[in-house]
């Protein structure tokens, strides 16, 4: 067994449980999990809050000018067994998930100069190795040469399903459709943007988990990082 660290990057479309994947192999192996897609989703609450979305558009510039005063950091709960967003020292866990900032966090996310930013603050938080990352360009934009890289895809359909699930649970009352519509765009902003679009890694493993339980997906996924470890 050996005791070098090594980097996770899991990337693929929105609602596949990624961070569900990469949250309990970093609490499987002591590694720190950083949620890529919880920082974009920080900064449009943000841009949300200071009124910088109308109707879907972003007043670009003004958010560009603003992004040297966004601070975003990962908290541990203990209660939860978790760890929290916080946004210029703010709790922001809860709102982020809601569905206003899922409605506008893809044209945030294709912003040239937030990419750029939030890279180069992954990149930080990820030199001493040790982590899992998720999103849509860990593998091939933020950590090019990490050791495991992993691309997770289902049907929108399924992905829909499983966001309704969710949200219903939390009490909240959403449309199927609505749903449904958010996700085929968002796939299609996240795979069609300039900046960083979602695609495969050419070294990158294939997990389709529309079929799978997450027993089975974790299960997938930790015999391929001992292969990487060489356990």
């Amino acid at each position: 067994m050996t005791n070098h660290k090594i980097v996770v990057a899991i990337d693929g479309h929105s609602s596949c449980g990624k961070s569900t994947i990469a949250k309990a192999v970093a609490a499987r192996f002591g590694y720190i999990f950083i949620d890529s897609g919880a920082m974009y989703r920080a900064v449009t609450l943000f841009a949300l809050r200071k009124q910088l979305i109308s109707e879907g558009l972003v007043k670009v510039q003004e958010l560009i000018d603003l992004l040297p005063t966004i601070q975003i950091d990962f908290r541990y709960n203990a209660e939860k067994q978790k760890s929290d967003t916080f946004l210029n020292g703010e709790n922001v866990e809860d709102e982020i998930r809601q569905l206003p900032v899922s409605q506008n966090v893809s044209p945030v996310a294709a912003i040239a100069e937030v990419r750029a930013a939030m890279v180069r603050l992954q990149q930080e938080m990820g030199k001493d190795k040790g982590i899992v990352m998720d999103g849509r360009d860990i593998g091939t934009v933020v950590f090019p040469d990490a050791e495991l890289k992993l691309f997770v895809t289902a049907s929108a359909e399924i992905r829909a399903q499983r966001r309704f699930d969710e949200l219903t649970a939390k009490g909240e009352t959403v449309s199927y459709e609505e749903i449904l519509q958010n996700v085929q765009e968002r796939d299609h902003i996240d795979s069609t943007r300039e900046a960083s679009p979602l695609r495969k890694a050419d070294d990158a493993l294939v997990l389709d988990n529309s079929y799978l339980t997450r027993e089975e997906q974790l299960d997938w996924v930790i015999e391929k990082v001992k292969e990487r470890l060489g356990w």
